[in-house]
């Protein structure tokens, strides 16, 4: 009886904590149109505390999904071209001369904005990447003998083409295994991009972005994601979705295991728990279901998978891989 009585009072507070994401999904449909999936998944690495890799042709809005979600929650937003001739003091700053003074002084780089679009991370090389990855795993900086903590909220949203790979140095496994979500954006549907069209021919699309919340109630919001109830037979569904990964023949997968070359780490079961969560908050919901688990699955597994040469010659994708997966295994 108690526990039904706090999943009840539970659900009220989602109720109220969560009232705010209408307002983001109103505020950022009014600029980014035909793009609600990419803006909820950028609200789940939100509120998951979870950094999120955005793969997409050029020209699908991602840069101005991520710029219009930050000034809808009134919070900092900085833009880094990664190129091959980026430096890691490019990105995380570096001790300068004074010579008035006769002492060095730290200038702060660009890390140090709640919103950090890195774009085209796979155009500079591995030292680059490896900077802004540790911000994103310590969550500070270090200059110099100073260390600096990384203001709160702090969300990484890495972009890669898939087309024209010449001169890119791909993410490692170790390093994509850091994003908690591999986000795969297509090209709007016929009457969102003609909705595009007129509102670019009569200049809707410079309207400014009003700020609809504070970060006090993004900060208010994670706690709220971080009692969602979550069963222990939901537990184990998460844990027997990644351990298909790893054991397909366990699961009477026998025919994939040859397709897997690696599967996913336990950073694959942390985040699809979290996600989960703030899936189910999205929601109004106050505990996880099966379907949130289902429907986050591809976007934290993609990345972690690593498929063999013989499913490359089959055209056998991470993504086929998964649905197998998430049709073998027995939903609770």
């Amino acid at each position: 009886m108690k526990a039904s009585l706090d999943i009840e009072a539970l659900s009220q507070q989602i109720q109220i904590d969560s009232a705010f994401v209408d307002d983001i999904r109103e505020e950022t449909s009014q600029l980014v149109v035909g793009q609600t999936n990419m803006i909820d998944k950028l609200l789940i690495g939100l509120l998951a505390d979870g950094h999120i890799l955005l793969e997409g042709l050029p020209g699908l809005a991602k840069t101005l999904a991520v710029n219009t979600l930050s000034k809808a929650i009134d919070a900092s937003f900085q833009r880094i071209q990664f190129t091959p001739d980026l430096l890691p003091s490019d990105i995380i700053g570096t001790m300068i001369f004074n010579p008035a003074t006769n002492q060095f002084s730290v200038q702060k780089g660009p890390i140090f904005a709640n919103f950090i679009l890195a774009d085209e991370i796979n155009r500079a090389p591995a030292k680059v990447q490896s900077a802004l990855l540790e911000s994103m795993q310590e969550k500070q900086v270090t200059i110099g003998k100073e260390t600096f903590q990384l203001e709160k909220p702090f969300l990484v949203l890495a972009t890669q083409n898939p087309i024209d790979q010449e001169g890119t140095y791909p993410l490692p496994e170790a390093q994509a295994d850091r994003f908690m979500l591999k986000i795969k954006i297509d090209y709007p549907s016929l009457e969102d991009e003609r909705l595009v069209m007129q509102r670019s021919l009569d200049n809707s699309f410079s309207r400014k972005v009003q700020a609809v919340v504070t970060k006090d109630v993004v900060s208010k919001a994670k706690e709220s994601v971080r009692k969602i109830y979550m069963d222990e037979k939901i537990e184990n569904y998460i844990l027997d979705i990644v351990f298909a990964t790893r054991y397909p023949e366990k699961y009477g997968l026998d025919s994939i295991k040859p397709l897997i070359e690696f599967g996913g780490s336990p950073r694959a079961t942390i985040n699809l728990a979290k996600a989960s969560k703030a899936l189910a908050f999205l929601n109004r919901r106050a505990f996880v279901i099966p379907e949130d688990i289902r429907s986050i699955s591809k976007e934290i597994l993609r990345h972690r998978i690593g498929i063999s040469y013989e499913a490359e010659a089959e055209n056998i994708t991470q993504e086929d891989i998964i649905d197998q997966i998430l049709n073998a295994v027995q939903v609770p």
